[in-house]
């Protein structure tokens, strides 16, 4: 790893790093998207043979209940009591964040307030490249089932056999999913965007994947919505004198596990910037004067997964405006977070989290506006919106309020 010192041009460095790592894709992600807007089912055939080496036929794109009953053939026993704590924990979480409707009730019977609904369709990618990531199954699905979505969909590539792996197929039966699509990369977004013979239309994509992913998903925003843009992984490790090397250390060699993965140590210590400058890979150790700094240095970077390991840790956590996720003490490793805590993995990354935030059930919720005004109410408000409404020549709005009151 390099030890750089704080600075504003350290700064500009990692931002372009962070912001430049994605493949240039757009050209190719628009030839994907506008064959599936145009060809449908036969596009999604063509890019999964071209893309995955899977022949499919239509009737394969779908996975059917055969093959969601052989996956459980297929899959340990153990896996199932891990599952289950995962899903308790997530569920626990996420049931904290449900929304009531409510209202507010003013002077001569007015009336405003918010009604909240979930989203009907929502559409959840899994990525299943070199690792299949089952856990983005349950960190993606539940949130949607406990905020109420009545239709979830689930895209995963095939394997060149044209078969989904058993573990993402049995947790996604476990949990309800609607249906299973044999589908990666860009196609499978678009299918979800635009709605083919086989897959119905979303309203919203959720969930991780790579660039050509990102960059689908960003195209196809305004057909439908999405979760946010995330980049490859990162974590940032603020840690003095306190921390223990290979801790550190680890946790670093976990995030460069991810693809074009990237750590960061901000550190007060120059005995652990060389220890772990001779040991750790592809990243930077920041050298600053105090915890003040490393803070400043860590909400200016906006990291994806940060980790505090300093003796009063929670002190440092007060300050923190900028991360998707903080992970508080040395026995929090982003990996529990990864797999079994309860907050949803899927967060923001290249700097996003100075304005996305982790993947939650206001992801997955509308909310609508409710006004009710009687006569007089009306009638108080009317010299207040008729002079609002001149200064803006809005005649025909003037006169629908004075329809009311003539």
């Amino acid at each position: 790893m390099k030890v750089v010192k704080f600075s504003d041009k350290t700064l500009e460095k990692i931002y372009s790093r962070l912001a430049h790592r994605k493949v240039r894709v757009k050209k190719t992600v628009e030839k994907i998207l506008s064959d599936v807007s145009a060809k449908g089912d036969e596009a999604l055939i063509k890019y999964t043979k071209k893309l995955d080496g899977a022949a499919l036929t239509q009737k394969q794109i779908r996975v059917s209940e055969s093959e969601t009953s052989g996956a459980y053939q297929n899959i340990e026993s153990a896996f199932i009591s891990s599952l289950k704590i995962a899903t308790n924990n997530v569920t626990r979480f996420y049931k904290k964040q449900i929304k009531k409707s409510w209202k507010l009730k003013g002077e001569d019977g007015i009336t405003t307030g918010e009604i909240f609904n979930p989203i009907e369709r929502v559409g959840v990618y899994v990525p299943s490249g070199t690792a299949p990531l089952v856990s983005s199954v349950y960190m993606s699905v539940l949130p949607a089932k406990i905020a109420g979505v009545s239709e979830i969909y689930l895209a995963t590539p095939p394997n060149a056999d044209g078969l989904v792996n058993p573990y993402i197929l049995a947790v996604a039966s476990l949990l309800k999913v609607k249906a299973v699509f044999k589908l990666g990369g860009a196609q499978a977004i678009g299918a979800m965007a635009f709605g083919t013979k086989t897959v119905p239309k979303v309203d919203k994509i959720v969930g991780p994947g790579n660039d050509y992913v990102t960059e689908a998903k960003r195209q196809v925003f305004g057909y439908c919505d999405i979760d946010m843009l995330a980049g490859p992984s990162e974590v940032v490790i603020i840690a003095n004198n306190f921390a223990n090397p290979a801790h550190v250390i680890a946790d670093l060699y976990a995030q460069a596990e991810h693809k074009l993965g990237i750590g960061i140590l901000i550190t007060t210590s120059k005995k652990l910037a060389n220890i772990v400058r001779k040991e750790a890979a592809n990243g930077y150790v920041i050298m600053v004067k105090n915890l003040d700094e490393a803070i400043d240095v860590s909400n200016r970077i906006a990291p994806e997964h940060l980790e505090i390991m300093v003796r009063q840790p929670n002190k440092l956590l007060k300050k923190i405006r900028n991360a998707g996720a903080v992970f508080v003490g040395p026995y929090s490793p982003v990996v529990v977070g990864d797999y079994i805590s309860g907050p949803s993995h899927v967060l923001p990354t290249s700097g996003t989290a100075r304005f996305f935030s982790g993947l939650g059930l206001n992801d997955f919720m509308k909310s609508t506006h409710v006004i009710s005004y009687t006569k007089k109410a009306l009638e108080k408000v009317a010299p207040a919106i008729e002079k609002i409404a001149s200064l803006e020549g809005m005649k025909r709005h003037v006169q629908s309020l004075k329809a009311r009151l003539e």
